[in-house]
This record gives structure tokens, C-alpha cells and sequence, in this order.
């Protein structure tokens, strides 16, 4: 059974180990936070996203030619060795166009993530990530959801069940 029957959301939290299950096109980012990792273990370094997760694409329903979507806020989280990248300017919104997880190009054991955004492109030097669902997904007419509908901005490294 599905954590979340309607939307077919298997669990409420993900790692790099479901990477083959998950996809990120047309996720929207809300928030980015860069940082320490603060209880001083490695790696020393904080990548979190705050973003709307496209958990299913739903067929248009006839007459309308429109897809619907299953929408859940998620956190993105990864422990990062380095981080670099590059920010447009941000007159649309943020989103992902694809999460690459490429073989490490040196000698160290870090695998290289790669965000592909409209606007903003990120590489990460990682072991993996976290993904929490912070809420149950909704169904949804556009790809994103209100503030309201997310219940604001969050960082929070919890899933809603």
C-alpha cells in the first residue's frame, strides 16, 4: 500500500537509494539555504531546498486538454563537501529542469549532483540527499502550489507522517 493512495506517494521520505524512482522536472524551488553543518560532523556543509515535488502528472480529463498534478512541499537536503553554481537573474521563478547524479570526476569518494534549473544551475559534492514530503500531496490544476496551500516557507527536515 502507498503512503499515499490517491497520489501513489510511496513513502514520505526518500534518499539517493529511490534516485531511479524519483524525478524533479518542473519542480519549483521556494527557498535555498546555504550553511554549516552545525553539530561539527562531516561533511562540513548544508544544502537545503524548499520545493514543490510533482509526486504524479494526471491525463486531461476530456474536454479539457490540460494535465493536472499531485503537488507535495518537499525539503531537499543535501551534506555537501562543496557547493557551487550560479544565479541568474530571477525575474521567473526558480525551477528544476533535472537532478543529475554524476560519478565523481576526481579522486575523492563524493559523488557529483547537478541541478539543471530554469535560472540557477547548482553542483553539489555529496554522498546523497534527503527528501522529506512535509505534507500530504494535493491535487492541483497548475504546477505549484499557493503559499497557502504549503503552508508558507519551511526548511523542516520532517515528513508528515
Amino acid at each position: 500500500m502507498n503512503a499515499h493512495e490517491p497520489s501513489g506517494l510511496e513513502k514520505y521520505t526518500w534518499t539517493e537509494a529511490d534516485f531511479s524512482l524519483m524525478g524533479w522536472h518542473d519542480a519549483k524551488v521556494h527557498a535555498i539555504s546555504v550553511g554549516e553543518n552545525e553539530d561539527g560532523q562531516f561533511p562540513p556543509g548544508r544544502l537545503l531546498l524548499d520545493l514543490d515535488y510533482i509526486v504524479r502528472w494526471v491525463d486531461p480529463v476530456l474536454p479539457s486538454p490540460y494535465f493536472s498534478f499531485w503537488i507535495a512541499p518537499a525539503t531537499l537536503v543535501f551534506e555537501t563537501w562543496d557547493i557551487e553554481g550560479e544565479l541568474e537573474p530571477a525575474v521567473n521563478l526558480l525551477e528544476i529542469a533535472d537532478l543529475h547524479r554524476l560519478d565523481s570526476p576526481d579522486h575523492l569518494p563524493y559523488l557529483l549532483w547537478h541541478i539543471d534549473g530554469q535560472n540557477f544551475d547548482l553542483r553539489i559534492r555529496a554522498t546523497g540527499y534527503t527528501q522529506y514530503f512535509r505534507r500530504e500531496p494535493q491535487h492541483v490544476s497548475h504546477q505549484h502550489l499557493t503559499m497557502a496551500q504549503r503552508g508558507g516557507l519551511s526548511f523542516a527536515e520532517v515528513s508528515f507522517a
